[in-house]
C-alpha cells in the first residue's frame, strides 16, 4: 500500500480532487459535507494498476482552514509522500504557503502539486507560481499537473505523475519495530476499541502485543483499506482493533514494539533556520501525528542552532527524527532534527556551551562512532532504542556494552597505576578484584575491565595481578620455610603454633595461597600446590575402598590433616566418599 497526503489552502478542491481519484469522499463527518470543509483527517483510497504488488494507494485528506492546521500536521507527519493543491482561480495563499514550508520542514521529497479548477480559470500562471514556490523547498522538481475535479479534465496526466512518484518511494522495512501515531479513536459495538494511524514502517499482526510507555494492548482485530486481514506491512493506514488496557488509549498515543524505543522528555535538537528570530521560549512541538507542549533551551550560541527542548510527555524518539517547532502565535515553523534523544543532564556552569560543542557537526545520521564519541560507552539495548545501529569499527565491545576507542586508551592507561597503589596499600592482598577496579574507574560492569587488561598486568582468578607485586619480605621468607619442611614431609601440615611462630596468620597464608605458593586445605591448614592430586596418586595404590586410617598410615599424617584433605579429594571428585565412610578413588 501506498499513502499519500494532501495539503493546500481551504476550500481549494482537496476533498474534491480526492473523491475523484478514488470514488470515495473522504469528508466523513456530517458537518464536514454541510459546511463544505474538510474539520478533521479524511481517507479514501482506491487501486491503481501499474504499481506491481503495491498497486493500492490510500489518500489522507487533511484539513486546509487556518484554525486546523494541528490536525494537518497529524495528517502529513508520518507519511512520505504528497499532493499540494492549489486553485487556479485563487491566487497563492497563506495555507497553501504554510503547508508547503510544514512539508519543506519535514523533508517530504516526493510529491505532485495539483492545479484544480482548471476549468474556471486558465492554470498558467498558477502552474509557473507553484513551480517557482516548490523550487524552494523538499519538493524541487515535483511534477505540477493543471486538473479539474468537476469534469476529470487533467485527472489521467494526474494519476500517471502520482503512480511514477510513488513507484520511486523507497521501500519501507518490514521487519523495523512499529511505531504508530494514533490519529483517531472510536469504539465499534460488539468489538470495543479501535484505533487508527498511519503505519510508516514494521509490521502489525492480529495477536501482537503493542505498548503505550508501561500501558500494554493486544492486537485483538487489523484492517486495512476497510478489509481484515491478519498482518499489515508499513508504509500503510490501518485500524486496529485493541484490548487490555486501553482505557488510556487516545488520539496522540503512540503504540510501539515493546521494549523497542526510548521515550524521553527531554532531546537535543538542530533547528533549521526559520523566518525571523528563533522560537519562542514555549513552542509546540509536532511529531508523526502528536503534537506537544515543549520548552525550548538554546544551547550555545542560539545561531548555531543546538537547542535543547523538554517536552510535557514522553515520546519514543530517535535519532534523525524529523519534527516541526511551531510559534503558536504567529505560526512560525521551524525543523527539528533530533540529535540525542537521550542527552546527558547540564549540571555545571558552562555544560550547556559544551554540550553545543560536541553537537556542533551532528547532523541527525545515526552513527556509532559519533554517538560513542560523545558518550564514551553506551549498552547495545539502549544504542538499539535511540535508533543507533551497531557496526563494525575500532570500538571495544564487551558483553553488551559498547567503548569508544578514546575511552579505551583513557581507561587502560589508568588500570596500571590503580592496581599497583592497591598493591602498595594491600601487600597482602596485591591482587584487585575485577569488580572492585570497575568500580574506581566508574564502569557499570566488571566486564568491561576484564578486555582492559594489558601486560603486564594479568588476570589470575577474577583478580588483576601486577608481576611487580610480592608478598613482603618477612612473609616470603616464613612461606619459604613451610615450603621446606612440606618438601620433606608433603602431609605433615604445619601446626597452628608452628605457623604463628613464623609469623603467618590467615591474611598471610591468603596471600601465599594467591601467589600459588601453598595451598589452604581449611582454615589454618596448609599444604603444597598440587598435594591433591599426589595424595589422590597414592591413595590410589592403596586397596579400594580404603579407610579413613588406612589414609592417614598412607600419607604420613595426623587426624587434624586426613578428613579435611579427604574432604576437599571428595569436592574435587578426585575420590568419593561410600556409605559405610569407606572413600575410592575415582579412576
Amino acid at each position: 500500500m501506498h499513502v499519500v497526503a494532501t495539503a493546500g489552502h481551504v476550500d481549494h478542491g482537496k476533498s474534491t480532487l480526492v473523491r475523484a481519484l478514488t470514488g470515495t469522499d473522504p469528508d466523513r463527518l456530517e458537518e464536514e459535507r454541510r459546511r463544505g470543509l474538510t474539520i478533521e483527517l479524511g481517507y479514501a483510497w482506491t487501486s491503481w494498476p501499474g504499481l506491481g504488488d503495491l498497486d493500492q494507494v490510500a489518500f489522507v485528506d487533511v484539513p486546509g482552514h487556518e484554525r486546523f492546521l494541528t490536525t494537518m500536521l497529524a495528517g502529513i507527519g508520518p507519511v512520505p509522500a504528497a499532493l499540494l493543491v492549489v486553485a487556479a482561480d485563487d491566487p497563492w495563499m497563506p495555507q497553501a504557503a504554510e503547508h508547503l514550508a510544514a512539508l519543506d520542514a519535514l523533508g517530504v521529497a516526493h510529491g505532485v502539486v495539483a492545479v484544480t479548477r482548471s476549468d474556471l480559470a486558465d492554470p498558467g500562471p498558477t502552474v509557473a507560481r507553484a513551480t517557482a514556490e516548490v523550487a524552494r523547498t523538499s519538493l524541487a522538481g515535483a511534477p505540477v499537473v493543471a486538473v479539474s475535479g468537476r469534469t476529470g479534465a487533467g485527472l489521467d496526466d494526474l494519476r500517471s505523475a502520482l503512480a511514477d512518484m510513488l513507484a520511486a518511494l523507497p521501500p519501507p522495512d518490514p521487519d523495523a519495530d512499529v511505531r504508530l501515531w494514533v490519529d483517531r479513536r472510536f469504539t465499534v459495538r460488539g468489538a470495543g476499541t479501535v484505533v487508527t494511524g498511519t503505519l510508516p514502517a514494521g509490521t502489525v499482526r492480529v495477536g501482537d502485543t503493542l505498548a503505550d510507555g508501561d500501558r500494554l494492548v493486544r492486537v485483538r482485530g487489523l484492517q486495512a483499506l476497510g478489509q481484515d486481514t491478519d498482518a499489515v506491512s508499513g508504509t500503510a493506514r490501518v485500524a486496529l482493533n485493541l484490548t487490555g488496557d486501553v482505557d488510556g488509549i487516545a488520539r496522540q498515543t503512540v503504540l510501539t514494539t515493546p521494549d523497542a524505543w526510548h521515550r524521553t522528555e527531554v532531546v537535543d535538537v538542530r533547528l533549521r533556520p526559520g523566518p525571523g528570530a528563533g522560537p519562542p521560549l514555549a513552542p509546540q512541538l509536532h511529531v508523526g501525528a502528536a503534537d506537544v507542549a515543549a520548552r525550548h533551551r538554546p544551547l550555545g550560541d542560539p545561531r548555531g542552532g543546538i537547542a535543547r527542548l523538554t517536552l510535557e510527555r514522553a515520546l519514543p524518539l530517535r535519532v534523525g527524527d524529523r519534527m516541526l517547532l511551531r510559534d503558536p502565535g504567529d505560526r512560525r515553523i521551524w525543523r527539528v532534527d533530533v540529535l540525542d534523544p537521550d542527552p546527558p543532564r547540564l549540571r555545571r556552569r558552562g555544560a550547556a556551551e559544551r554540550r553545543a560543542a560536541q553537537l556542533a557537526g551532528a547532523d541527525g545520521t545515526p552513527r556509532l562512532a559519533d554517538e560513542l564519541a560523545r558518550r564514551g560507552l553506551a549498552h547495545r539495548d539502549r544504542l538499539r532504542r535511540i535508533g543507533v545501529p551497531v557496526t563494525s569499527g575500532d570500538h571495544l565491545e564487551a558483553g553488551p556494552w559498547v567503548v569508544s576507542p578514546a575511552l579505551v586508551g583513557a581507561l587502560t592507561e589508568r588500570l596500571v597505576p590503580l592496581v599497583e597503589e592497591h598493591a602498595r596499600s594491600h601487600p597482602l592482598d596485591p591482587d584487585v578484584p575485577l569488580a572492585v577496579l570497575a568500580d574506581r574507574l566508574r564502569l557499570p560492569s566488571p566486564d568491561l575491565v576484564l578486555p582492559l587488561v594489558r601486560p603486564p598486568l594479568q588476570v589470575v582468578g577474577g583478580r588483576v595481578r601486577s608481576p611487580g607485586a610480592g608478598l613482603p619480605t618477612a612473609v616470603t621468607a616464613a612461606v619459604d620455610v613451610v615450603r621446606r619442611e612440606l618438601e620433606a614431609a608433603p602431609f605433615a601440615a604445619p601446626t597452628a603454633d608452628r605457623l604463628r611462630e613464623l609469623g603467618l596468620d590467615d591474611r598471610s597464608l591468603g596471600a601465599a595461597e594467591r601467589a600459588g605458593l601453598l595451598w589452604r586445605v581449611a582454615p589454618g591448614l596448609v599444604l603444597l600446590p598440587g598435594a591433591a592430586e599426589e595424595a589422590a596418586a597414592r591413595l590410589a595404590l592403596l586397596e579400594q575402598p580404603f579407610t579413613t586410617s588406612a589414609a592417614r598410615q598412607d600419607l604420613g599424617t595426623s587426624r587434624r590433616v586426613v578428613l579435611p584433605l579427604l574432604d576437599r579429594l571428595d569436592r574435587a571428585g578426585l575420590t568419593r566418599r561410600l556409605a559405610d565412610d569407606r572413600r575410592e578413588v575415582v579412576r
